[in-house]
């Protein structure tokens, strides 16, 4: 975590040093710092940070694949002459743990257009997910425990 920190100071350092504060300026500040912090660590450690780094970048990329073909998938349901959906509840059985994990996921499912999170069971095993189209259950949950859960899990790990 304090190298985390360590490279927000580079990055607000560089902006300072440039007298432009933009996310762009920012984004370069930070990529300037993540590269310094890297080039100056010791060869024997290996920081979680930089290998989380990239887990991260991976989640974010992830996460907007899946929001693009979540539009991609509602305009088509919108726009098709028939109505055949399939709207349901599902209950997801969750190997996260820890109450950020789950709020995380919870609010990334609500985020993607077409599914909603509902509630989570008292024991925190289930979380309830409304989808406005299910052909299979089971596919259903293989794609949140395969997709965001797997990833979630990898990124807290």
């Amino acid at each position: 975590m304090t190298t985390f920190l360590l490279n927000i100071l580079l990055a607000l350092a560089w902006v300072a040093l440039t007298g432009q504060f933009t996310a762009g300026n920012l984004a370069i500040g930070f990529g300037l710092g993540y590269l310094t912090l890297w080039l100056t660590r010791h060869s024997d450690e290996r920081p979680v940070y930089f290998r989380k780094f990239w887990l991260a970048i991976r989640f974010a990329g992830f996460f907007l694949i899946e929001l693009l073909l979540a539009n991609l998938r509602m305009a088509y349901y919108v726009l098709k002459p028939r109505y055949d959906m399939r709207p349901g509840v599902v209950a997801v059985p969750l190997e996260l743990t820890s109450d950020l994990q789950i709020t995380l996921l919870a609010n990334l499912l609500t985020l993607t257009p077409g599914t909603l999170s509902l509630d989570i069971s008292d024991d925190r095993s289930e979380l309830y997910v409304h989808a406005i189209h299910i052909e299979s259950v089971e596919t259903f949950r293989a794609e949140i425990k395969n997709g965001f859960e797997r990833r979630i899990k990898e990124l807290f790990a």
